[in-house]
């Protein structure tokens, strides 16, 4: 894994609209007047009739996209998370889950990359708000191979999906051998004297923190990628729990997000290894770049080094 190697997932799933376009004649795009900011251009020029603009109203957007999807079409409703999760909510809920409408609903913005755009265009709180929606999948694809099989995938499946990403680049972690598995998380680095469980931006970071405390301590800890949030792959998170440490994170608030799901599973199960949920703190924060806050929250390298030394240490 390259590091310094840039890819913007926004990119990615905007982009590969126009391969998924030409394989399916049911695939049609709802935007928000963000084609710019959500790359699904390049569809919109080749399929213009099953491009549809309903202008900076996202509630309307989701809803549209329900009403084609009950004709039998596969609808994918592009925006930033913030306002697909919190502005057409209801929308969500009531229009695409209740009905388990084949509407994907794929946004970027995820957590807080949107950086000094600040509070109102972070999307902290969508994975307790889409994953608390009966019949909603929850999806965080960590690299373009992963992203691209995702919505490969999303063809056949049977009901509405919630896509989130980041606008951070992201290295290619996965090669051409890469296989995704609905709810069946990835292991990109195996070891056994503890885990970290993440999913999308942190996926990167976790793998070099498993990299550094290998080098330095020589302690080799698991990486789970949780690329399906909801339904959670319980299996591999118990597995996990049995190297007697396991550390969460996600670019998302510490409540309602992966921890929580990942700490009620574990209690569920009678399971009790040394545990930390790192997260977007329960507060509203001033604006700032995304990798500083990363950094400040504990979820960029050095933070999950230090977050993972601090259970194999006490």
């Amino acid at each position: 894994m390259d590091m310094n190697e840039k890819n913007f997932l926004r990119d990615v799933l905007g982009g590969y609209m126009v391969d998924l376009g030409d394989r399916d004649k049911r695939v049609t795009v709802v935007n928000a007047d963000l084609m710019g900011t959500c790359r699904n251009r390049t569809f919109v020029e080749k399929y213009p009739e099953r491009s549809f603009n309903v202008g900076i109203a996202e509630q309307n957007m989701v809803s549209f996209a329900a009403g084609l999807a009950t004709e039998g079409l596969i609808s994918y409703a592009f925006s930033m998370a913030p306002f697909i999760a919190m502005r057409a909510c209801e929308q969500c809920r009531t229009d695409v889950a209740y009905g388990n409408r084949n509407v994907r609903l794929v946004s970027t913005y995820a957590g807080v990359s949107g950086g000094i755009s600040g509070a109102t265009h972070w999307a902290i709180e969508d994975v307790a708000i889409m994953g608390a929606m009966a019949n909603m999948a929850v999806l965080e694809p960590c690299d373009p191979n992963q992203a691209k099989q995702m919505l490969d995938y999303s063809i056949e499946h049977q009901g509405p999906m919630y896509f989130r990403s980041s606008v951070e680049p992201v290295p290619t972690i996965y090669d051409a051998n890469y296989k995704f598995e609905f709810g069946k998380a990835s292991i990109p680095v195996d070891g056994d004297d503890g885990a970290f469980i993440v999913s999308g931006i942190t996926v990167k970071y976790a793998i070099e923190a498993a990299e550094v405390i290998k080098e330095k301590y020589g302690k080799n800890i698991r990486v789970v990628d949780m690329h399906t949030v909801k339904p959670l792959d319980k299996e591999a998170v118990i597995d996990a729990a049995k190297t007697g440490k396991v550390v969460v994170a996600q670019d998302h608030s510490i409540v309602g997000g992966l921890g929580q799901l990942v700490a009620m599973t574990l209690i569920e199960a009678g399971i009790c290894p040394k545990f930390l949920n790192v997260g977007v703190p329960d507060e509203f924060l001033a604006m700032a770049h995304a990798p500083y806050l990363y950094h400040k929250f504990g979820y960029d390298t050095e933070g999950l080094v230090n977050n993972m030394m601090k259970l194999i240490e006490e």
